[in-house]
């Protein structure tokens, strides 16, 4: 009871009021400076900010009427080769001389469009159905080429048309010459086959490869054209590959996803 009367004696003394209160140091008010600038920046990022998401997938540039495989009619042996790879022939072209039993047959082309592959040559023996040569559907010489990307069925969902495309040319190191740059187009509605790959691109090879993690869906890419650089296109460098690009050269395009606000994370 005695130490209770002194404590309150205490509290009750005038020189105890008139003593200065720290509420606390200049470590600490600089502190909460510190923690208050990062909070009111993180919250006008979490509203304002956005946040990039990339897609990577491999592809093809062609110039967008698939292809097909040209087998042989006929069973014989070529005498001559009338197309080189990388002519354009019209429908119904002679692409080989054939010597058979009843004498020389000109095997010819189904559908006008570009040899990609040869796959004979003078003196080579033909069985009837052997693949002879992959065609790419061409219908006009100055036809642009478009980007075909094999995108994992699972992640197709997330691609929308407009998005925009950088995409890394086999023919022309990044490195160098920058990335090409395009824009989606269309996105396919079902996954793709290994066999219906290759049927439309007429390369069985391609099939096998685009389809390697499962059947992928298609996706187009339109590209950017300009007359400022010598291929015709548009690249993250000014003037970019002083050559004009072929069709049938593989690229890997990464596709740049809609951004997301981090709010969106933040908000049930």
């Amino acid at each position: 009871m005695q130490f209770r009367q002194q404590a309150l004696a205490k509290s009750q003394s005038a020189e105890d009021i008139e003593l200065p209160v720290r509420y606390a140091r200049p470590q600490g008010w600089l502190a909460l400076a510190v923690t208050l600038v990062v909070m009111a920046g993180a919250t006008v990022w979490a509203f304002t900010g956005t946040v990039s998401n990339t897609l990577e997938a491999p592809g093809i540039l062609t110039h967008g009427q698939g292809g097909y495989v040209l087998q042989s009619p006929i069973t014989g042996q070529v005498t001559s080769v009338l197309a080189r790879e990388g002519s354009t022939l019209r429908a119904g072209a002679p692409l080989l001389k054939v010597r058979t039993a009843r004498g020389t047959t000109a095997v010819r082309v189904l559908a006008a469009g570009r040899l990609t592959t040869l796959s004979v040559s003078i003196g080579s023996v033909l069985r009837t159905g052997a693949d002879i040569a992959s065609v790419e559907r061409v219908r006009h010489v100055g036809d642009p080429l478009v980007a075909t990307l094999y995108v994992p069925a699972d992640r197709a969902a997330s691609v929308r048309p407009g998005a925009s495309v950088d995409l890394s040319v086999q023919s022309a190191p990044a490195q160098t010459y920058g990335v090409l740059r395009g824009e989606v187009r269309a996105v396919g509605r079902t996954a793709l086959s290994r066999r219906q790959i290759g049927s439309w691109l007429g390369v069985e090879q391609l099939g096998e490869e685009f389809s390697a993690h499962g059947p992928p869906v298609a996706v187009q890419v339109r590209l950017h054209r300009t007359s400022a650089t010598r291929s015709g296109y548009r690249w993250s460098s000014p003037q970019g590959p002083p050559f004009a690009l072929d069709s049938m050269t593989l690229a890997t395009g990464t596709v740049h996803l809609a951004d997301h606000h981090p709010i969106d994370w933040l908000l049930p």
